[in-house]
């Protein structure tokens, strides 16, 4: 079974303050991606990152290829780049925190199913409002979750629910939704809401301390 990852690396790191784009942000003596690539590649037959084409012409290396108009019009131009794959794990650049047992139950969870998802229980009460701002109702969130990355799918699931135009594609808020709207069954894999992503400067130095902690 062929295993590549795929870290998807497109955020401009605008809300970070950053002149870089995001996931090439240095946090803990590294760029912010490398921490992912380190994890995945224990498990992945090759890791590829999809970034902003001014990141793959400045590294001219194997590994990296052009990002999209969206996140996932990024995720399939990596899927292009190794349309063969058994299995494709999609992880996101701003999530360093992520441990490599989390990523090897996402795998395990793939049986039966066309992707498995990293997703924290929701703790916090979570209300619908109308646009005027009033609550429409309060939601039961023991059946809520929060979802993160990995996100692992067979590969003929992923290549087809990402055979679609650029619009449907930004339109995903994540890849998982895209293979279900195809018809594809995800399963829940319980994760640490530890696994953050990286979005503004305070997220910033929470991922550095628990990074300096682990070293």
């Amino acid at each position: 079974m062929t295993v590549v990852g795929v870290i998807a690396s497109g955020g401009s790191g605008e809300r970070l303050g950053a002149s870089v784009p995001k996931a090439f942000v240095v946090v803990g003596g590294k760029p912010l991606y490398e921490w992912s690539l380190e994890v995945l590649r224990q498990v992945c037959d090759r890791v590829l990152v999809a970034g902003p084409q001014s990141t793959v012409d400045s590294r001219q290396s194997t590994g990296f290829v052009a990002g999209g108009s969206s996140r996932s019009a990024s995720v399939r131009n990596a899927v292009l780049a190794e349309p063969d794959a058994d299995v494709y794990v999609v992880h996101d650049a701003a999530r360093p925190l992520v441990e490599l047992d989390l990523v090897e139950r996402c795998l395990a969870a793939l049986e039966g199913v066309e992707g498995a998802i990293a997703a924290a229980r929701v703790t916090d009460t979570v209300k619908e409002a109308d646009d005027g701002g009033r609550v429409l109702r309060t939601l039961d969130r023991t059946a809520l979750w929060a979802v993160q990355t990995p996100q692992v799918f067979r590969g003929d699931a992923l290549r087809s629910a990402l055979d679609a135009d650029d619009a449907v594609l930004a339109a995903a808020t994540d890849d998982a939704s895209l293979v279900e709207e195809a018809g594809g069954t995800i399963a829940v894999v319980e994760a640490p809401r530890e696994n953050l992503k990286v979005t503004t400067p305070l997220d910033l130095r929470v991922a550095e301390a628990v990074l300096e902690s682990r070293c």
